[in-house]
């Protein structure tokens, strides 16, 4: 399994959506914005950059930008177009700022048990299971304001 697409499969996640606002109390003092998953978010090596959202009540994430290194790693692992590539799939809610889902690994041509938790407002931990939780990797991805430059 190469690093750059074990990377991206982590993972997630093109313009970052702005935190969800809760509305201000009556005092007038503004509360606090709560953060979201929804938005841009790079892998720990700079090499893929995948959009998260929503896709049919769940959330999602997409290859938005890759590397020409994850470029290639896909392309030998039998995927020619990863950008473009739905690499989380399904997640669910499942506690305060956890989902589990499924993560594809484009070089292996899976799918994997996943978690993605919200650590901070700009950091997920994405979480991937190869064997029935036996295997398991984390990373910690980076909220983006914008795509890389290709």
């Amino acid at each position: 399994m190469k690093p750059a697409i074990l990377m991206t499969a982590a993972a997630l996640l093109a313009v970052a959506v702005p935190a969800t606002a809760s509305p201000a109390p009556a005092n007038g003092c503004a509360a606090a914005a709560r953060p979201t998953v929804e938005g841009l978010w790079m892998n720990p090596h700079g090499t893929v950059a995948v959009r998260t959202g929503d896709c049919r009540g769940r959330l999602c994430g997409w290859v938005v930008w890759a590397s020409p290194q994850a470029l290639q790693d896909a392309k030998d692992g039998g995927v020619d177009h990863l950008v473009g590539t739905e690499l989380l799939e399904d997640y669910s809610a499942d506690g305060a700022d956890r989902w589990s889902g499924s993560v594809y690994v484009p070089d292996m041509g899976h799918s994997f048990s996943s978690t993605i938790t919200l650590s901070a407002p700009g950091e997920l931990q994405i979480r991937g299971c190869l064997i029935g939780g036996i295997f398991c990797k984390s990373q910690t991805w980076q909220r983006i304001e914008k795509v890389p430059n290709a």
